[in-house]
């Protein structure tokens, strides 16, 4: 004998599945809206700092300076300021040696040789070099000589002693006179030279 299924009554009618259906529709329309709105933040965030970023102006190198020229330009503030130190190093570009040499020597702010070495390392610099220096600089210890070829017969090495907005002008038989000179500074006058370079010893 077969049984006579009966299919379940339901309360459910359009009229009251309406409701829920709309409901659903506004949840799901709501939540792309927001992400809609997400994306739209994002993309102008995006575009903004692009923006920035094309508009940036690219952060100049600090200038590479030997220790000699460090301690001078951090020394002690009690005996003479930052800006002084500065304006000293300035007079020196221009080929005045006499504060280097003579005055701050004189003084017993610096020695005579730490004097002219400043003032040798000064000189074949430009204005905008020392200028930068007060928003910091680059230690490079390592400094160097350069040491010309033996020519003509000639038992020493003859060594650069002056050299004044990138040319060579003066040399000298031995090192007491010679230029004390980075790398950086010694590509600056010319390449060529790097290839002559001798390392300064460290006295110890």
């Amino acid at each position: 004998m077969t049984k006579e299924m009966k299919r379940p009554i339901s309360n459910i009618t359009q009229d009251s599945i309406k409701p829920l259906l709309s409901n659903a529709v506004e949840f799901y329309t709501n939540k792309n809206r927001e992400a809609h709105k997400c994306i739209q933040e994002r993309d102008e965030y995006i575009n903004y700092l692009e923006s920035k970023l094309s508009n940036a102006k690219p952060q100049q190198a600090l200038p590479v300076v030997p220790e000699c020229v460090a301690e001078f330009v951090s020394g002690d503030e009690n005996e003479f300021s930052k800006a002084d130190r500065i304006a000293y190093l300035l007079q020196s570009v221009q080929g005045d040696s006499y504060y280097l040499t003579k005055e701050l020597p004189g003084d017993g702010m610096i020695t005579v040789d730490e004097g002219q070495e400043l003032y040798n390392w000064a000189i074949c610099q430009h204005h905008e070099t020392i200028l930068k220096l007060w928003n910091g600089y680059t230690v490079e210890k390592q400094l160097f000589y350069i040491a010309l070829p033996k020519v003509y017969g000639l038992s020493d090495s003859t060594f650069v002693s002056k050299a004044e907005s990138g040319i060579i002008s003066e040399f000298t038989k031995g090192k007491d006179y010679a230029l004390k000179l980075t790398e950086q500074q010694i590509k600056s006058i010319d390449e060529r030279y790097w290839q002559f370079a001798v390392p300064v010893e460290v006295e110890k």
